[in-house]
């Protein structure tokens, strides 16, 4: 059996969640698992798992967008906690435990201790579609994407086998990566979906002018979640969080208007619920969700809430519900069996996979490989040709 540290992104619920079923598998496995995490995430393990706390990125937000100001301060006002936490993190887990490999949920810092210790690191996150798997592009976002990529490739520089949760499947880019339907909760997995009479909302960091947009639609009714407030105000009901209710509430409901989170409307598709996406602007994986879920024909993406737009995503609820019926109820099986693989006979197959990264036997590296000699030959010995990164 293996030990294994796995990294849990903090940011958001959606990567602990998704880490839950995977860490409670591996340990059914008997294999030993210390998580590492922050903020939400940490909160959301703690009490059911081994955690070391460390310090990690927040995105900041107001009014359904990315405040790139409010981003870096925070974050900046981090880096001494987020540096002595590193080093308490090496010094107390990586050197103590001795681990076997690496899994992160989009965590950097087990990424870079990773590397740094020369282990086998495996990444399950949805985040490594824009790095490694090919998507139509979102119109007039391609300057988006590529920055987005580059921070990814950032954050988890190198790793040696990713498996990516998607629903929408395009060709992964090299031999290493591997897509699967995404993770969901055993709790979402036990639901039983029914067409209520109403449309549950969800909106993170406050989102009032939509709220107000609500009100206009007067024959709708609104369940709303996000805004810490247990009342009715018209053909609204505000509820508090409630990880009970919520998941009754998105069973029962009729369709979904929410961010696009990868995780909610994962969840969503899963129970066969239309889904009007409000991506979050600034943010370019939600554009992506948005865009491909539309692509689809599973909803409507609504990049600015006009009252038309909100009116034409209700009208046409019965065709998005039409193209649901189509998709095939999401399932843990394949991505567990992939992680049995890799971690069998003491990490085999992912420490191969950690060799042939580091010595370019990877088909794609291989040819970068070759023409980068010859590019260097061709100009008798100078370094003219760029570097790709890996």
């Amino acid at each position: 059996m293996a030990t294994i540290i796995y990294g849990v992104s903090g940011e958001g619920s959606g990567h602990s969640s998704r880490s839950r079923e995977i860490v409670t598998h591996l340990l059914s496995r008997g294999h030993k698992v210390q998580v590492v995490s922050y903020d939400r995430g940490a909160r959301n393990l703690k009490d059911d798992f081994d955690v070391f706390e460390v310090e990690g990125l927040h995105i900041d937000s107001s009014n359904n967008k990315v405040s790139a100001l409010g981003t870096f301060t925070d974050n900046f006002k981090r880096l001494l906690k987020g540096h002595k936490r590193f080093q308490a993190l090496r010094r107390e887990v990586f050197k103590r435990i001795n681990p076997d490999c690496v899994m992160t949920d989009f965590e950097p810092m087990t990424a870079y201790l990773a590397n740094h210790y020369d282990l086998p690191l495996i990444s399950i996150d949805n985040q490594h579609r824009m790095r490694y798997m090919a998507y139509p592009m979102p119109p007039g976002l391609k300057k988006d994407s590529i920055i987005t990529k580059n921070i990814i490739r950032t954050l988890i520089p190198k790793p040696d086998v990713s498996l990516i949760t998607t629903f929408y499947f395009g060709k992964t880019k090299n031999n290493r990566s591997f897509c699967f339907s995404p993770i969901l909760r055993k709790e979402v997995l036990s639901l039983t979906p029914e067409n209520g009479q109403y449309i549950l909302v969800y909106l993170t960091s406050g989102f009032e002018s939509f709220v107000e947009k609500l009100c206009r639609f007067q024959r709708e009714r609104f369940i709303v979640y996000g805004y810490n407030r247990s009342e009715q105000d018209g053909n609204i009901t505000f509820k508090k969080p409630s990880r009970e209710g919520f998941l009754r509430d998105l069973a029962g409901c009729r369709a979904v208007m929410a961010t696009a989170g990868f995780t909610l409307m994962t969840e969503s598709l899963h129970l066969r619920k239309p889904f009007m996406a409000l991506p979050m602007r600034g943010q370019f994986e939600q554009e992506l969700n948005g865009y491909l879920l539309a692509k689809l024909g599973y909803g409507k993406n609504v990049r600015s809430t006009t009252d038309d737009l909100v009116s034409s995503f209700l009208y046409h609820i019965d065709d998005y519900a039409e193209a649901l019926a189509e998709i095939e109820p999401y399932d843990n099986s394949a991505i567990k069996n992939k992680i049995d693989e890799l971690l069998a006979d003491d990490c085999r197959l992912a420490r191969e996979f950690h060799e042939n990264r580091k010595n370019n036997t990877d088909p794609a590296m291989k040819k970068w490989t070759l023409k980068l000699s010859s590019c260097y030959e061709m100009t008798g010995g100078k370094n003219e040709c760029s570097k790709q990164k890996s």
